[in-house]
Order: structure tokens, then sequence, then C-alpha cells
């Protein structure tokens, strides 16, 4: 029989905790974004373009949400499919793409701004509970890729 070693155990991985919820928090806005008609991704990607002063390159916005363009590419054509962003040549540097959410992409931001509090409402989380836990996160992934 194998010796146990208790820092080898999946359970007392902070790695495996990080991905559990990251994959459990993903779920939890599925229902709530279906509603919208938005996957996950498309929400995010939305959420950039709503706080952007105006049209943003995909490579800006895979650097904001730290995707690839292999990964965005499929979700911002869908996001256009779907009508709620516009991708259109830079007229600058035509090798670049612009990006910007529609009238029906800024819509949507209205009926999207209740889903935060909807999603800590899920989590049992007050608001304050959800930014002390937000700021641990991204202190930790600050400190991840400094290493």
């Amino acid at each position: 029989m194998n010796p146990r070693i208790p820092q080898l155990e999946l359970d007392n991985q902070l790695c495996f905790a990080l991905y559990n919820a990251s994959r459990a928090m993903t779920r939890a806005y599925g229902p709530l974004l279906a509603d919208l008609g938005l996957t996950y991704p498309q929400y995010l990607a939305l959420l950039v373009l709503w706080e952007s002063d105006g049209p943003i390159t995909v490579g800006a916005l895979g650097d904001r949400l730290h995707l690839d363009s292999g990964t965005l590419t499929p979700l911002l054509k869908r996001l256009a499919q779907l009508g709620f962003v516009q991708r259109d040549r830079d007229p600058a540097d035509e090798r670049r793409v612009l990006i910007s959410a529609t009238k029906a992409g800024e819509d949507l931001r209205g009926p999207a701004a209740d889903i935060p509090a909807k999603a800590f409402a899920c989590f049992g989380l007050e608001p304050e509970q959800a930014q002390a836990l937000k700021d641990q996160l991204a202190s930790l992934a600050e400190s991840l890729q400094a290493a």
C-alpha cells in the first residue's frame, strides 16, 4: 500500500479549490444569463465592451479577458450573429479588427445590472464578503502572474 502524503491529496490543493470554485461560479451564472441569451464568456466580453469608451481591438479584449484570439474569435462571431457586437476593420490599420457593442448589445446593460447581486445571493455572499474575496483572488492572480 502506498503511504499517505497529505500535501498530495486532492482536497488539500489550493489549485483544485480554485478550479472547482471557478467551474461552480460559471455554472451558477448560466441560468442568470440564459434570460439575456448569453453564455458566461459572452457576458464577460460584453462587460469589457460596456466599460470601454469606444471600439476596442480584438487583441485588447483578449488581453483584458486573458483569452487568445483562437478562443475569442468564435465567441465574437457568435455575439455578432446574435446582433450584440459589431466587428469592423480598423481604418488606421486594416490588419486589426475593432469590436463594439451594438444598440442591442448596449440594451442588455440595464437587464444585466442585477446579475452580480443575484449571483451573490445564489452563493449566500453579502456584497462586502464578495468584495473581500474578489480582492484576495485579484491579489493571488497578480502574485501568480509576477512569479
